[in-house]
């Protein structure tokens, strides 16, 4: 993508603020919305944050968009379990929603979702029918019984679902709606996770039929391309860039 202007979640580290770097070099004004360090400093793991989020990004843009991308998250070591969903679902849904009316016809959206949302087992709590329901407390409630794990993964699977949901809407206002679904990446989250005495053990003994962990630039060029104007034709898609685990454990997946 060149020229523009795309407003990035979680962009002060890792997989966002190796996006904004690629946006960047190739001359798309980027709008960083992240707790510190960024244009917009913005809390989404609570209503108000992602409500001040979206009006800040309105003010900063001029409220005329060419892309988004939901990029911030939480590990699935964060304790209390809660804030994983508050932020992963409820904070990247609401601001996928609240700025995507902001994007012009031709443009894009990209939320970041993750492999573990097919390998996770299902909760019985019913957790991601809450969260699709849009029942915020009562989900958050269940998540602070279940583990991280669960959580993050069950989080990260309804925001994929969220995304095809919504496929005939955005369409009609011209707009891409995608997103990606990344293996390990080496990032603060994933270290977090790695130093984990629990998940740590788990993260390591993932398969990977290419025998290594991704870098954020390499992700970032899948969001990047989903951006972009050579994937005019793709909406509603979880593509997946996780090396090859989902396909080696799922096999028959599709």
């Amino acid at each position: 993508m060149s020229g523009g202007c795309v407003a990035i979640t979680g962009s002060a580290s890792g997989l966002g603020a190796a996006l904004r770097a690629r946006l960047e070099a190739a001359g798309t004004e980027v709008i960083g919305v992240d707790l510190h360090d960024q244009e917009i400093t913005a809390d989404l793991s609570t209503a108000d944050g992602r409500a001040a989020a979206v009006d800040a990004v309105r003010e900063a843009s001029g409220g005329t968009l060419s892309g988004a991308v939901a990029c911030a998250g939480l590990g699935p070591q964060v304790n209390p379990a809660h804030l994983i969903a508050a932020v992963n679902y409820f904070g990247a849904l609401a601001f996928l929603d609240g700025v995507g009316p902001m994007i012009q016809r031709g443009g894009a959206a990209v939320a970041v979702g993750s492999n573990s949302a097919t390998m996770t087992p299902q909760d019985e709590e019913g957790l991601v029918d809450l969260l699709l329901g849009g029942n915020e407390e009562q989900a958050l409630q269940v998540a602070d019984g279940l583990h991280g794990a669960i959580v993050y993964g069950m989080s990260k699977l309804a925001l994929s679902r969220a995304v095809r949901i919504r496929v005939g809407e955005w369409g009609e206002r011209g707009v891409r709606l995608n997103a990606i679904a990344p293996g390990p990446i080496d990032t603060p989250l994933l270290q977090g996770g790695l130093d984990d005495p629990e998940l740590g053990p788990l993260i390591e003994a993932l398969p990977v039929p290419l025998d290594r962990r991704a870098s954020a630039d390499e992700i970032a060029a899948v969001a990047e391309f989903l951006l972009s104007d050579d994937a005019a034709y793709v909406h509603g898609s979880i593509v997946f860039c996780d090396g090859g685990s989902d396909a080696l454990i799922r096999p028959d997946g599709l």
